[in-house]
């Protein structure tokens, strides 16, 4: 039995992952998956597939194509939330801060150098026409750090994914003052390369039975009471988020995509030049599309 080492965030748009381990259907395949939350984020995750602690990610898409185009441990075996991601731009409860507009050239918390937190504060300065180098940023190492950085003023803002941070704003530690939405699909799959040269076949089997798990939950008449039990999110709130969000079921990854994505990273001077996207994918996505 191959087993693979994967990580991601621990939010609801995992949730086919689990529903799939949990009903025993990587095992059928003879796969054995060892699970690993990151509430640190796509920054996290990326340094653990560098060096060798994780096999396969589930990470956003522009942290992973700016991790590969600087490092090249990895590649894109296929998108998996082929739905934009919701950002809310959050500022503590007792900010004096009303609009996104006011936070032009102030402090942003982030998870970490590199994360979606990171990434997705410099694409929406840059959409916004502001200056990006006069953003300032505060590494905080994720949620729990936020919660601490914004309500003391060592940082002005966070952005995270909305209904995960919807809780929090709800206990009125946060205020959300704006949205973002990524203008590309939210998450992606990267292999550590080692992986790929090893066990092409299996990563694909791999994902295949997540793709069917994808395919089922869309489909399940209790998702939104799901997700409700697990994440803690009113029903309202799962059933908007539900009706927001699509898996994606195949292995294409889009050139246009990533040359997007590429585009927006190069222009917040994330990437210094961008590379042919062919040296994004993994011949997973390559021989599927």
């Amino acid at each position: 039995m191959i087993q693979f080492k994967i990580g991601s965030v621990p939010e609801h748009f995992m949730l086919p992952w689990h529903l799939a381990m949990e009903n025993g259907d990587f095992q059928a395949k003879d796969l054995s998956v060892q699970w690993q939350d990151y509430p640190g984020g796509t920054g996290a995750m990326m340094s653990d597939l560098r060096d060798g602690h994780l096999d396969i990610a589930i990470a956003l898409t522009e942290g992973v194509v700016a991790d590969i185009i600087k490092h090249q441990a990895g590649k894109i075996a296929q998108i998996f939330v082929s739905s934009p991601l919701t950002w809310g731009i959050h500022v503590a409860a007792n900010s004096f801060y009303q609009s996104v507009e006011e936070l032009e050239g102030k402090t942003f918390a982030i998870s970490r150098m590199g994360s979606g937190s990171h990434l997705m504060a410099m694409v929406m300065a840059k959409h916004r026409g502001w200056a990006t180098e006069q953003l300032q940023l505060k590494v905080v190492g994720g949620m729990d750090g936020a919660r601490q950085a914004l309500p003391v003023g060592e940082a002005d803002a966070f952005m995270w994914e909305k209904f995960m941070t919807q809780p929090i704003v709800e206990r009125g530690e946060f205020r959300r003052v704006g949205e973002f939405d990524t203008p590309w699909p939210c998450f992606v799959i990267i292999v550590r390369n080692k992986v790929l040269i090893d066990h092409l076949d299996k990563a694909q089997e791999l994902f295949q039975v997540v793709q069917q798990s994808a395919a089922n939950f869309m489909c399940q008449q209790d998702a939104s009471d799901l997700i409700t039990q697990r994440y803690g999110l009113t029903l309202e709130d799962a059933n908007h988020w539900f009706t927001r969000t699509q898996w994606q079921t195949d292995f294409e990854v889009p050139e246009a995509m990533l040359n997007q994505v590429m585009d927006a990273l190069l222009s917040c001077q994330i990437i210094d030049q961008p590379v042919e996207p062919n040296q994004l994918s993994s011949s997973i996505a390559v021989l599927k599309q």
